[in-house]
């Protein structure tokens, strides 16, 4: 699958404050014996040539899954667009020689397999530097390819215009969008609430 789309760099935003869950880290909880990000990365892995975390705060606390932790630098907290740049400037500066980023969310346990080369097929069809996925009748903004050499109109965006809605950027530059099915389980299925965690856990029973 990695051979189908271009070097591709995988970026795992954990930086929520997941008031709904009483704060933590949505990434650690536990879906049917494997964390959320253990199985985001197992999805992301075969597609991708390295991953990166955008996390705040201590980066230890995932120390034990190897991978390179960038926080937000842009004062405030200034959501997911702020860990979408911080992922970019990150591969510029480690791996300059890549195009191309796709973010996820970190707290989705059903991610899709074929995110990443269906993204690519997307964009290259439409004449887009962007891509992001939808299921159902959801756009899903953050589960998205981004061309690395947007980040300087993005940190434009963010420090100047105080921009933080994703679609209202996306929209200037053009955004493919991917449908993929929501039914049996939605791929794009996101953990909030205690309630939701059950659930997770019921669905990766059924998948097991």
């Amino acid at each position: 699958m990695r051979n189908s789309a271009p070097p591709t760099f995988g970026l795992v935003l954990a930086g929520g404050l997941a008031r709904r869950m009483g704060g933590g880290d949505k990434a650690l909880i536990r879906i049917g014996g494997n964390t959320i990000l253990d199985r985001v990365l197992a999805r992301l892995k075969s597609a991708c040539i390295g991953v990166v975390l955008n996390a705040n705060g201590d980066p230890s606390r995932f120390a034990a899954f190897g991978l390179p932790v960038v926080a937000d630098d842009v004062e405030g907290f200034a959501g997911p667009l702020a860990g979408i740049l911080a992922g970019l400037d990150w591969v510029a500066r480690n791996r300059p020689e890549v195009e191309w980023l796709v973010s996820v969310p970190g707290d989705c346990p059903f991610l899709p397999r074929d995110l990443v080369p269906r993204l690519h097929a997307a964009r290259q069809a439409a004449g887009t530097p962007l891509a992001c996925a939808q299921s159902g009748a959801w756009r899903h903004p953050v589960a998205a390819l981004w061309r690395t050499d947007l980040r300087h109109d993005l940190r434009r965006a963010l420090v100047d215009e105080d921009l933080r809605k994703i679609e209202m950027w996306t929209a200037r530059h053009g955004v493919a969008l991917v449908e993929w099915p929501a039914n049996p389980v939605d791929p794009f299925f996101n953990v909030n609430t205690p309630e939701d965690v059950a659930e997770a856990v019921r669905l990766a029973g059924a998948e097991a």
